[in-house]
Formats: C-alpha cells, structure tokens, sequence
C-alpha cells in the first residue's frame, strides 16, 4: 500500500499507527488482493471504503467470502503474518490509478491524466527491462461501477508514445458524455524481458526510435528527477 502512495520514486511510510489516517478512507478498490469479481460485492453489502472494511463484522465477512473475508478485513486492518519474500520477482503486470479530486466527463482533461498514468507505468516498466503485449484501462464512475477494456498491443514494446496510443484508443471506446469519471486506470499486461523480437520492417525503426526517446527521457528523470522534463501533451 505505501508504495503506491507516492509513486514511482519516492518514499512513503505505513506505520500501524498511520492505517487508520492514510488507508481507512481509500476505496476498497486499493486494497491489496481485492479482484474485480469482489468488490462489487462488497458495495452490495455498502462496503466503499478500506475503513468500512476494516469496521465490518468479520463473521460477516467469513460466511460471505471464507477465509478470504478473515483475509481482506485483517489486510484492512493492517494485519499480515505471512512471510516476506525478500527474493526480488519479476512483474506480470505494472499498472497504476488515481481517484480524481473532483468528478469529471472532460475528455481532454482524462487524456492527459491518463498519459501522466502512462507515463509513470511505462517508466516502471523500462526499470524492469521488460515488454509489454497487453494494455488495459479501468474507468470508475462517480456511482462507483468499474468497467475494464483491454487490447493487445501489434507488438511487444516498452514505448511510452506507442502504449499512450493503444490506451487512448481504448478510452475512446469506453467514453460516454454523460458519465461522470472519479477514478482513472491503466495496466499493461502479459510482460516479457527486453530481448530481440521480429518485428515488422514497417515497425522495426519506429520502435527503435521510441526506445532511444525514452531512454534519454528516463536517464533525464533518474538525474534531476521525475518530474523534471514532462510531455508537450501534459501542458
């Protein structure tokens, strides 16, 4: 959990004194290993935030869900016995969300926090050496329903500009006028190491091109910091 609270190179504390103040108003949607099937159901159950969860009645829980209610409430609650694994692992997926301060349908104003989201992935993702084949967005509406499209990508690619394109293209699809938008996400899926890959002769220098972009962008960024140097689209 801390380490989504100021990504991707900063850092922050959780301490168990802190739950209460820096979790327990987050959406339950933040929790760690809560899937899309189970939150639903715990809005059902007026369940919305990590702190409604954590105050909830664990036999509830448990008829609900079996050990995996006594598991969310005690993750809820800041309680985790099992063993850390300090063997470093590579990720099947890297994504990143943010709930909006205020609601919104703006269209323009999605884009551009969805390259901000983008952005941020694709760096990590670069960190990792890896490629990425799939690319998934997630919307939530200001009434809480989730909705989650994704695509596959023509080629693997660590590209911030060719996945940026791919993940816009998917919010297009999902756009609708009339719903107001309180949470933005982007995930990139099905990751493979940086290794040489056939490509299209159509493809092959435009990839390349992007790589050496974003190579220098990133070693600008490791230098004088994330924030440093930003995109024309973000302005």
């Amino acid at each position: 959990m801390a380490s989504d609270f100021e990504k991707p190179d900063k850092i922050h504390t959780l301490f168990p004194n802190e739950i209460e103040k820096k979790m327990w108003n987050l959406p339950i949607s933040e929790l760690f290993m809560l899937g899309k099937k189970t939150v639903p159901k715990l809005y059902n159950m007026q369940i919305k935030t990590i702190g409604e969860l954590a105050k909830s009645n664990k036999n509830v829980l448990t008829k609900k869900f079996g050990k995996h209610g006594i598991q969310m409430w005690e993750f809820a609650n800041g309680i985790d016995d099992s063993k850390v694994n300090y063997l470093k692992e590579k990720p099947k997926g890297i994504g990143n969300s943010i709930t909006l301060t205020e609601n919104t349908s703006d269209i323009e104003k999605l884009q551009k926090i969805l390259l901000t989201l983008t952005e941020q992935v694709c760096y990590r993702l670069r960190k990792h050496n890896m490629k990425a084949n799939v690319v998934n967005i997630q919307l939530r509406t200001k009434d809480f329903i989730d909705t989650t499209h994704q695509k596959k990508l023509p080629y693997p690619t660590s590209s911030t500009k060719l996945i940026y394109e791919k993940a816009k293209e998917l919010l297009l699809e999902m756009y609708k006028p009339n719903n107001l938008i309180r949470l933005i996400g982007v995930r990139i899926d099905k990751l493979e190491d940086n290794i040489e890959t056939q490509l299209s002769i159509f493809n092959n220098n435009l990839d390349d091109k992007q790589q050496k972009i974003d190579q220098t962008i990133d070693k600008l960024k490791d230098k004088y910091g994330f924030n440093f140097i930003t995109r024309a689209g973000k302005m």
